[in-house]
């Protein structure tokens, strides 16, 4: 059995822009990947909406990703692979995080997932370190505006290069999921149903599990 962990925000939790809901298992990038690889593999969603690499919301500082990390890294271990997609709710403007700041935070992750493993299952998952999808160019008309100001736009559009570069120093598999998939005209944040089986036919495309 390969396990498949999938660390990251509302996009890997599935959440609906249409309804603020949850979509079902089988239209989740998570689920239908799961489905394109069989009873062979385990993909496990660790989707949180809200989610940060390390940042911490005052109101909500549960939803930063570094805490929770270690975690959830003992609960599902032995664990082959980490697809982590984290990054989109750093560009909050309550954060006032540049691009950089950003990367710095996924490398944190990176690290932990890294050095945590190897102490406790023995060996170190192979780690596909996921750039988000940038956020669309209507973001300042979104329900979401309250949250992210247009300079998330070109902030989100930063995140590849300095993701690509963490991906090479750590030796981790990148994926570039702005080169996949486009978040909804809905709210410019979230993933249509489309966009879901997109990205999970490009994981499965793409990466050797």
């Amino acid at each position: 059995m390969t396990t498949i962990l999938c660390y990251g925000d509302s996009n890997t939790y599935g959440y609906n822009p249409v309804n603020g809901l949850r979509y079902p298992k089988d239209v989740r990038w998570t689920g239908v990947l799961q489905k394109m690889l069989g009873e062979e593999y385990e993909v496990i969603e660790e989707g949180c909406n809200g989610r940060t690499t390390v940042f911490e919301d005052a109101k909500e500082p549960w939803k930063a990703g570094l805490g929770y990390l270690r975690p959830c890294l003992n609960t599902h271990k032995p664990i082959d692979f980490v697809i982590m997609m984290l990054g989109s709710n750093d560009l909050k403007r309550m954060f006032h995080a540049s691009a950089q700041e950003i990367a710095d935070g996924a490398e944190e992750l990176v690290k932990v997932i890294k050095e945590f493993t190897k102490e406790k299952q023995g060996y170190i998952p192979k780690v596909v370190l996921v750039s988000p999808p940038e956020i669309g160019k209507d973001i300042a008309a979104s329900e979401f505006a309250r949250s992210f100001d247009e300079d998330a736009i070109i902030r989100s559009k930063e995140l590849s290069v300095l993701y690509e570069r963490i991906a090479k120093k750590y030796g981790c598999i990148f994926f570039d999921a702005a080169k996949v998939v486009e978040s909804s005209r809905v709210d410019s944040l979230h993933l249509m149903p489309e966009a879901h089986k997109k990205l999970a036919e490009a994981f499965y495309d793409r990466i050797s599990f």
